[in-house]
């Protein structure tokens, strides 16, 4: 691989949605889309079968894989972009990569689901927690954490611009992070090293472990 790579991100949520078949195209099917796109000018990649056949590139480099799910900007079309739509697909990749949902509001439900059911796939809620602030953090880290095991949720501010956006990601989410671990302590489900040992998966160890990174054991699905 590339040095300094550890990761590849899709963007076929803007591009067509999730309602693929979900196969790899061969290799037939791939030249006569990629024929077709270029016959109109190329420019923005929104055949589904040079898309499919991207997502199984991605597969056969062996990185993580990071899908935007959920909301973005005004050309995403929400029905589309349910993470559950990529059921089948989760299904034929199963083994390979880890797959990592993104962002995924107002579909953070769905993509616990996933995270809960298939071994390789994780959870990051990312650019949620900066557009809903501190305030709403916790109620969307509470739902997506109903049921997604904690060795599967990653921390990212996906923050671009101003650094006061990446300051406000980390805050949201150490804040909503620690208010359901204060919770389920003073409920007596977690213990204080039992507590702190989830954030540090949360904060750090999981990203690590996933993306083979510097301090992080080996991948472990």
């Amino acid at each position: 691989g590339r040095p300094g790579v550890v990761g590849v991100k899709s963007v076929a949520a803007y591009r067509t949605g999730f309602g693929l078949d979900p196969a790899r195209p061969s290799p037939a099917e791939v030249t006569r889309a990629a024929g077709r796109w270029l016959a109109r000018g190329g420019g923005r990649l929104d055949d589904p079968v040079l898309v499919r056949d991207l997502l199984w590139t991605a597969v056969d480099l062996g990185r993580p894989l990071q899908l935007h799910t959920g909301f973005g900007d005004a050309d995403i079309r929400m029905h589309r972009v349910d993470p559950t739509l990529l059921t089948d697909w989760l299904h034929l990749t199963a083994g390979t990569i880890p797959v990592l949902l993104l962002h995924c509001w107002p579909y953070q439900r769905q993509a616990a689901y996933l995270s809960a059911v298939f071994e390789r796939v994780h959870l990051d809620v990312g650019l949620t927690l900066h557009h809903v602030g501190p305030a709403r953090a916790g109620a969307i880290l509470a739902e997506a954490l109903e049921i997604t095991p904690f060795r599967k949720l990653l921390y990212s501010s996906d923050a671009y611009g101003v650094a006061e956006f990446h300051h406000l990601g980390a805050l949201a989410f150490r804040q909503g992070l620690a208010g359901l671990l204060q919770e389920r302590l003073d409920a007596d489900e977690l213990s204080l090293p039992d507590a702190l040992r989830l954030a540090r998966w949360a904060g750090r160890d999981n990203a690590r472990r996933v993306y083979g990174l510097p301090g992080g054991p080996a991948d472990d699905g």
